[in-house]
């Protein structure tokens, strides 16, 4: 897969705003030809189909870009993770080429902070108010959940990375609240569960039902299903993570 079938297929929303800037000056710097770039943004719907694809992944690791730099290093496990999560939904050859997409953000974040302080998190916002506006609710939750688990890979998430987080859970359109439940998926405590649920250990049994039902809607696998196989299957460890925490409520409540 070339880089510029690859990010010239990235139709709809990436076409314009600060992610379509981004994407024109990696066409620029790193990209094929011409005619793959056409070829990658037929009307087609599968075309339609891979370039809804290809803009979730680019929107990913932009956002991804700023998370990882949050504590100021960037860590090889949270490189490798990056490596993997490619390899494994997106195939081995979108390894070395995602990876230089991201290495190159890096970059350009160092020369937007070096040019005025703070211009790639202005950068990073307008990236998320654009996101927020052309990419559906679910496909917005998955895109955390996987910014979440890059923050987690190295077994452990800092202030300054919790922080950047909480930034682009705003930018993106999510409340603190399902950043939170997020981070505690994969907690074993009950008081972990509780967080996951969204919900206080002093929520009545309803409210328990209530919220995850609330929670299996928003997260249903089949709503970012259009995204990939791969990317559906993922929304699904995530729904099973839920599921294992309601489950934990419910046992400690003697609930059915």
């Amino acid at each position: 897969m070339k880089l510029g079938k690859w990010i010239g297929g990235a139709l709809g929303f990436v076409a314009m705003g600060p992610l379509g800037a981004l994407a024109g000056y990696f066409i620029g710097r790193l990209f094929d030809t011409a005619s793959d770039l056409e070829s990658g943004s037929s009307s087609s719907p599968e075309a339609e189909a891979q370039g809804q694809r290809n803009s979730f992944l680019f929107s990913l690791l932009v956002m991804a870009s700023y998370v990882i730099r949050a504590d100021r290093r960037i860590m090889h496990s949270e490189m490798e993770f990056v490596r993997n999560f490619l390899r494994t939904r997106f195939g081995e050859g979108a390894v070395v080429e995602g990876e230089q997409i991201l290495l190159h953000l890096f970059e350009e974040a160092k020369k937007q902070d070096a040019e005025n302080p703070g211009g790639y998190r202005q950068l990073i916002a307008d990236c998320g108010a654009q996101i927020a506006a052309n990419m559906s609710y679910s496909q917005r939750l998955q895109l955390l959940s996987f910014l979440v688990q890059i923050a987690q890979s190295d077994g452990r998430v800092c202030s300054d990375e919790i922080a950047a987080l909480r930034e682009v859970t705003q930018e993106l359109g999510l409340s603190a609240g399902e950043l939170d439940s997020l981070l505690h998926l994969r907690g074993d405590s009950l008081e972990e569960a509780y967080q996951v649920l969204e919900l206080s250990p002093s929520a009545t049994d309803e409210e328990v039902k209530a919220a995850y039902r609330r929670l299996a809607l928003k997260h249903h696998p089949d709503r970012v299903a259009a995204l990939g196989e791969d990317v559906r299957r993922a929304a699904e460890e995530k729904f099973q993570q839920i599921n294992n925490a309601k489950e934990k409520i419910y046992k400690a409540r003697g609930m059915k």
